[in-house]
């Protein structure tokens, strides 16, 4: 077999046929043999010798998409402007507002975590050796530091917060109506300030929302596709 003198251009390829579809027909609805006939002519066995599975190139679609939030994320950690309080307010914003928001509401994976482990797993995963190692508690430790952040415990602080935020607040993996959306954010809300924290909302709750609203749209619009077989529950 000849070998690719352009790995990097394969992987673009791979990642833009599957992203497309993602979006298109949704996650759950799109197959390894969908993203193979839309690369046209390239083989399951060049896919496979880049990715192992549907869900690595899911996750590396994300990576790419998301390389500038990434960037802004380092450019927050590493401001000398602000204090450590001001930068957790600044990377949550970040991370909110980003462009995961509308891939993941518009990829709509299945928001039951039971028939999502795999993902789940990987967001659990990625929280825990990225997220907060290089981001979330270098900002914490700072603030405990400068006196903005009270607490004892910067690392299992920093794992608290981004775990609740990205794995409850959220309605990623966690069917919600509108009202349980905002009374888990209200709540979030009252949880960093007793930690220590003073996190204002500032329009935070209207982005969630307008997540949760784009994403039961792809779940009714796949389900009246005959797709995603009982998705959610209470979307209205």
């Amino acid at each position: 077999m000849a070998r690719n003198k352009h790995p990097e251009e394969t992987v673009n390829r791979i990642l833009d046929v599957a992203l497309a579809l993602f979006l298109e027909k949704g996650y759950d609805n799109t197959s390894i043999q969908d993203i193979i006939d839309g690369l046209g002519g390239l083989t399951k066995g060049a896919v496979y010798h880049h990715f192992k599975s549907k869900e690595d190139i899911l996750s590396a679609a994300l990576d790419r998409e998301n390389a500038g939030l990434y960037a802004q994320l380092r450019q927050i950690r590493d401001d000398g402007r602000m204090n450590g309080a001001e930068k957790l307010q600044a990377l949550f914003e970040a991370s909110v507002m980003g462009p995961q928001m509308d891939l993941w509401a518009n990829v709509a994976p299945d928001a039951d975590p039971v028939r999502n482990a795999r993902l789940l797993g990987m967001e659990y995963q990625a929280l825990f050796e990225e997220t907060v190692p290089f981001f979330v508690q270098p900002i914490v430790e700072q603030g405990v530091r400068d006196g903005s952040i009270r607490t004892d415990y910067p690392q299992e602080f920093s794992e608290v917060i981004v775990l609740v935020a990205n794995l409850w607040v959220s309605p990623m993996f966690r069917a919600s109506t509108a009202e349980q959306l905002r009374r888990r954010m209200d709540f979030y809300i009252d949880l960093v300030k007793a930690l220590g924290l003073s996190l204002e909302e500032n329009g935070l709750g209207e982005v969630l929302e307008d997540y949760r609203r784009r994403f039961h749209e792809r779940f009714e619009a796949m389900a009246g596709k005959g797709g995603a077989e009982g998705a959610l529950q209470g979307s209205n």
